[in-house]
């Protein structure tokens, strides 16, 4: 019985977490209301994806690999 007891607490708690885990995001819409379409927050993205932080990358390594004659 006590098992049981403990099964159904712990089956409880997880139901609790999982509701908990899974609100309502402030991009989402709430009580699943289709979503409106708007203004999205820019792509963030790295310098490593930035073809112009890349070819002065290449500029800057290849004046390192060539020295002045």
């Amino acid at each position: 019985m006590l098992f049981f007891i403990a099964f159904v607490g712990a089956a409880i708690i997880a139901l609790v977490l999982w509701k908990a885990m899974s609100t309502v995001r402030g991009d989402a819409p709430p009580t699943g209301e289709p979503a409106v379409p708007g203004p999205s927050r820019p792509r963030v993205s790295g310098p490593d994806d930035d073809p112009d932080f890349l070819r002065q990358l290449d500029e800057r390594v290849k004046r390192q690999d060539d020295p002045p004659a």
